[in-house]
């Protein structure tokens, strides 16, 4: 049968043919069809960097962006080796896909950052401005011989070298070998676009913003449960770039002031990396406390959290969802008056961002089973808990009972308390979903936990 894959955004449509002879061949890709990505996605390289240098190279005057620090960047003759490697990656990338959605994201990420690249370079032309050593190796002196006909000096921010890196890497970092080495080869790469004096630092942040920018835009496995957690990294990673870019700016104009808002900065950067690997426990431990080193560093984290649980959370005293089972928010001393925790309460806390009630912790069995806000559940994690509070709840004495809370008491804990429901109840899980949503009108199940429930 006719296979078609449509590969669209606001700049292009791209059409596959190619003729399906089997079901089994439904997702596997052909080499003409990663032949075919790569020529579209060259050409319209070749096309855009070509008239964008010309272009900028007849304007009268380019200015050229630096800041101070950047005179003591070092010049790295050999560091051109890992430089020059970028177009070889360009070629390889695309037959390194697995999968028929694969190639169509890489292909709509290469075209979207080429294209905007190109705008940009047309709206702020800059050119380099430091003045590069003679190089008298041979085979080194050639490489910048070509660099000298072929590279613009005027296609500076945002650097394609490093928002191409980044999405190299989206795809790199799947191969089962030498997975490493190409992660540290891409380091090396990006490094040498300040070394070998091709970039300045400006064009090395706008780079990684727009790197993240297409990642938003075009989500791989947008529908996919499992691939939740990438999907929120990365727009902690698109924040993080965003404020160190702030940061350096407020530096260079303002005075050394704004090299306060780095701190924030790489936080989100790391809280990417955190839930890039559904990393629960980073700042909680299993006793529900956050160690003081923790909450100094992420302060403006904690603390943001902190106001939006204060000003924002609905169900602020705890839910009876079913008889003795309730769901809340994470209380506080007010919100369990009525309530009255005791030692025959068991407690689980499944946040992973604000530390326990005291009172809590002191009166009832407590529990931490940290999940990521608005990110993906583990399955593996979610039917152990689940399975547990399920032995509890069967085995309370007359007068126990469990609360389960996240922070705000919106997803997190409607969603075990939906599949603690359908245990214990023996319900399918549309009856669970509708007690839930009955009792605690403030639950958010969204389409994306809505399937994961259906699997687990």
């Amino acid at each position: 049968m006719d296979d078609e894959i449509f590969i669209s955004a606001s700049f292009f449509i791209v059409k596959y043919h190619h003729v399906q002879k089997s079901p089994m061949d439904e997702k596997r890709l052909t080499i003409q069809q990663k032949l075919y990505a790569l020529t579209l996605c060259a050409i319209v390289f070749m096309m855009v960097y070509n008239f964008a240098a010309w272009y900028v190279s007849k304007l009268p005057e380019v200015p050229s962006f630096v800041f101070d620090f950047e005179n003591y960047i070092p010049f790295i003759s050999w560091s051109i080796i890992s430089y020059m490697t970028s177009g070889i990656f360009f070629c390889l990338v695309f037959f390194f896909c697995q999968n028929k959605e694969q190639l169509k994201v890489l292909t709509q990420r290469m075209l979207f950052i080429t294209i905007v690249s190109g705008i940009c370079f047309l709206l702020f032309p800059l050119k380099f401005s430091l003045s590069k050593p003679e190089v008298d190796s041979s085979v080194l002196g050639y490489s910048f011989q070509f660099l000298k006909v072929f590279d613009s000096p005027f296609n500076q921010a945002p650097s394609l070298h490093i928002a191409y890196a980044f999405i190299f890497w989206s795809v790199f970092r799947n191969v089962k070998s030498g997975r490493t080495f190409l992660m540290l080869w891409l380091i090396l790469l990006g490094i040498s676009t300040l070394t070998t004096y091709q970039h300045h630092f400006i064009d090395i942040i706008t780079g990684s913003i727009l790197a993240h920018l297409c990642f938003v835009i075009f989500p791989y496995r947008k529908n996919d449960f499992l691939y939740r957690n990438f999907h929120v990294a990365n727009i902690y990673f698109l924040s993080g770039w965003i404020i160190i870019l702030m940061a350096i700016l407020i530096n260079q104009f303002l005075g050394k002031a704004g090299l306060i808002m780095l701190w924030p900065g790489f936080m989100i950067l790391l809280i990417g990396y955190h839930y890039q690997k559904n990393d629960i426990s980073f700042l909680k431990n299993k006793a529900g406390n956050i160690p003081w080193f923790k909450k100094i560093f992420y302060f403006p984290y904690l603390l943001l959290y902190r106001i939006f649980w204060q000003f924002f959370r609905k169900n602020k005293t705890p839910v009876e969802v079913v008889p003795r089972l309730y769901i809340s928010s994470r209380p506080d001393h007010k919100s369990l008056k009525d309530f009255k925790p005791d030692k025959t309460t068991l407690a689980y806390d499944v946040s992973a961002e604000m530390e326990e009630l005291s009172l809590i912790k002191d009166k009832t069995t407590y529990h931490s089973f940290p999940f990521l806000d608005i990110g993906t559940f583990d399955t593996k994690e979610t039917k152990k808990l689940v399975s547990e509070i399920t032995v509890h709840y069967r085995h309370l004495p007359s007068d126990g009972k469990i609360l389960i809370h996240c922070t705000m008491g919106f997803t997190r804990s409607s969603v075990i308390g939906i599949l603690v429901i359908k245990n214990i109840l023996s319900l399918p899980l549309t009856e669970a979903i509708t007690i839930m949503k009955t009792h605690n009108k403030h639950a958010v199940i969204p389409t994306y936990l809505e399937d994961f429930l259906k699997k687990i």
